[in-house]
């Protein structure tokens, strides 16, 4: 698409949650007259008065937050009028700063579950490489703030597919898709159009498009793309990797996606002891661990750092809160922290850290429209009892009753947020045993009863503090 002169030009700012009131303040600074609307306010988005007023009459241009689903009534009117509809990546991508060696690429990331971790990972990699450089996007950093800032070498975006669907002209130094799994399917309507909007990321691809070797759909995604000439598709494995891929050797970390004589040799990256401080309650780096790693190791080799800037990288990232952390242990139980487990892929990963049937799990939210059959079916065998919160228990309740019919589970009614977590600790505890472990992996999003996975995470751990001291 093509750029837009903004100097003058009227805008739509459609939500002003952190990223909106950025878009707002970069448009302001290229002259653009910005037109703020939000849900919150008082001229609601999508109003009447709004949609059949000089909003859009006047607008050349809407900028919508992430949250803002296609079908929104002010993003239907505008699209419906011809008016381009921007994502605040494609506004940031329009305006990256221009610099003595140009504009500053990008190394993107998306995928289910992941993306955090790996985006964080490669910020540590490039850092140890030498490089000015920023994770920004999804993890908390407007991309729009960090694109224009000339003083930073390169970008590690981490993108959700809300925000991908709105992009239509970045074009990355190097992408990666994660994994693909059902999530967010009321937004996106379909597993189909959520999965198309995770392809996005690879459009346009300058270096290379990084897969996941064990979720073909993946490739699938690599393959349908609009790719720059040249650009190389390298898998990450979990297993020895073949020529064009990056994997494991027995506990090495080997590229044999980029390095010049690929097809006969193996370059070392690092090992899992570079690892160590992501790994389980149980000693180990959980598997999704490493394969985060080998993602985000490809995408810095594709930069062109130095293997050994991989190894530095990895070894001194420290991993966010709130994922697989460990509270406290109390009379024998251990109590562990993995709010960021908002849906029933990265729950699953999560609950396949730990042993058969030791298992207490928190779980329940805001589902997003999902399912949880295949989550139960898989891992019921870790579990020992099921407490379920929030407003969406139904889905996880009916597959409970079909696939795990012999495990306990209590239910916790909706109520003030604070109590209702501090029950729901109690109920924990009261179906523990020493050696269990009591797992908040909700498996859905938290905004029923939490201000963020964040907020659900910290009530976890202040309930669990509370037992300790009534113990």
């Amino acid at each position: 698409m093509a750029a837009l002169d903004l100097d003058g030009a009227h805008v739509v700012v459609a939500g002003l949650g952190v990223t909106g009131r950025a878009v707002a303040d970069v448009l302001a600074s290229q002259g653009a007259r910005v037109v703020p609307v939000d849900d919150a306010a008082d001229d609601v988005i999508g109003s009447a008065e709004f949609l059949a007023g000089t909003g859009l009459d006047r607008a050349q241009l809407v900028v919508a937050s992430p949250g803002l689903a296609p079908h929104h009534p002010l993003l239907a009117a505008a699209l419906g009028r011809g008016l381009p509809v921007w994502s605040e990546v494609e506004l940031a991508w329009q305006l990256r700063a221009d610099r003595p060696d140009g504009p500053a690429p990008w190394l993107a990331v998306t995928g289910t579950n992941g993306k955090t971790t790996t985006v964080g990972m490669l910020e540590s990699i490039l850092q140890a490489a030498g490089e000015r450089t920023l994770a920004v996007g999804n993890v908390g950093t407007p991309v729009v703030l960090a694109a224009t800032d000339p003083t930073l070498d390169v970008l590690a975006v981490e993108l959700s597919s809300f925000q991908l669907h709105f992009t239509h002209s970045m074009s990355a130094q190097a992408a990666a898709v994660l994994n693909v799994a059902p999530d967010h399917l009321d937004w996106h309507g379909s597993f189909e159009a959520y999965a198309a909007d995770k392809g996005r990321i690879y459009e346009r691809a300058q270096v290379a498009c990084v897969y996941n070797v064990a979720d073909p759909l993946t490739a699938d995604l690599v393959r349908e793309a609009d790719v720059v000439d040249g650009a190389l598709a390298v898998g990450f494995t979990l297993g020895t990797p073949s020529v064009g891929q990056v994997g494991l050797v027995e506990d090495v970390l080997v590229d044999r996606g980029f390095m010049r004589l690929r097809h006969t040799h193996a370059a070392e990256l690092g090992t899992l002891d570079d690892l160590q401080r992501l790994a389980g309650p149980d000693g180990t780096v959980p598997p999704h661990v490493v394969a985060d790693a080998l993602a985000a190791a490809s995408l810095a080799l594709a930069h062109g750092v130095d293997p050994s800037a991989v190894r530095d990288g990895l070894r001194a990232y420290a991993p966010g809160a709130h994922r697989i952390a460990s509270v406290a242990t109390l009379d024998g139980v251990a109590y562990v922290d993995d709010s960021k487990a908002t849906n029933a892929h990265a729950a699953a990963a999560s609950l396949a850290s730990f042993a058969d049937g030791s298992v207490v799990w928190v779980a329940g939210g805001l589902a997003k429209g999902a399912q949880f059959d295949d989550l139960v079916r898989t891992r019921r065998d870790r579990l020992r009892a099921v407490v379920l919160i929030g407003v969406d228990r139904a889905p996880l309740r009916d597959a409970l009753a079909r696939h795990a019919p012999d495990i306990p589970v209590v239910e916790v009614d909706a109520g003030d947020t604070g109590a209702v977590m501090t029950r729901a600790v109690q109920e924990a505890r009261r179906l523990a045993a020493p050696g269990s472990t009591v797992l908040l992996a909700p498996a859905c999003a938290s905004m029923d009863q939490f201000a963020s996975y964040a907020a659900r995470g910290e009530e976890f751990a202040a309930a669990v503090r509370a037992l300790g001291e009534g113990a």
